[in-house]
């Protein structure tokens, strides 16, 4: 369970959206202490659930399956428990088959599509624990193939945007970790 060092916002205080958000995320996830603690914030709340979530990735020019495919590679790398809940249903409503959305758990892509394989690798690019990444010939020849320059760049930078979240998630200890995430809890450290 998170344990974060921002205090959450008691629910008589929560503005009606918020309430209506956590309660959603409790339901689905069995936790909201993102909500709890992004309240202190409602204007950055409501402007990353309406605006990144709303404007961009949901309205932008990239298929809702392959967004899903990158959103969901990204969270199960990251070993996100909070956000591989809720982006497993949101992968199966964009039309991906569960032996897809099991894919990307695993290495074994050839499972997916022909024209998800080349985002889910980008995504292998843009996870936190890639330093290296690296939009290299081949990858980009292969996105090329099914995806528009616009496409691709909509793609990098949703999933550049996904993976800092991530890393504001993990530091900020707002969610809940899978066993296999790469990224311990706080350490605590000696002043």
């Amino acid at each position: 369970m998170p344990n974060p060092r921002l205090p959450r916002v008691p629910d008589g205080e929560l503005p009606d959206d918020i309430k209506e958000m956590k309660a959603a995320s409790i339901d689905l996830r069995g936790d909201a202490t993102f909500f709890e603690v992004m309240a202190n914030n409602p204007d950055l709340l409501r402007w990353y659930i309406d605006g990144f979530y709303g404007e961009v990735f949901k309205s932008g020019r990239v298929p809702a399956d392959a967004l899903e495919v990158l959103r969901l590679r990204l969270s199960a790398q990251n070993g996100c428990k909070f956000c591989n809940q809720g982006n497993r249903l949101s992968a199966r409503d964009a039309g991906l088959a569960d032996k897809e959305i099991d894919a990307l758990f695993s290495n074994d892509l050839t499972l997916l599509r022909e024209e998800l394989i080349p985002v889910a690798q980008l995504s292998d690019e843009l996870k936190l624990t890639n330093a290296a990444g690296d939009l290299d010939t081949a990858l980009y020849e292969a996105l090329a193939q099914y995806y528009s320059p616009a496409q691709i760049i909509e793609l990098g930078l949703i999933g550049g945007m996904l993976t800092g979240i991530a890393r504001f998630l993990f530091v900020y200890d707002l969610v809940e970790r899978e066993e296999f995430c790469p990224f311990l809890g706080p350490v605590k450290k000696s002043i």
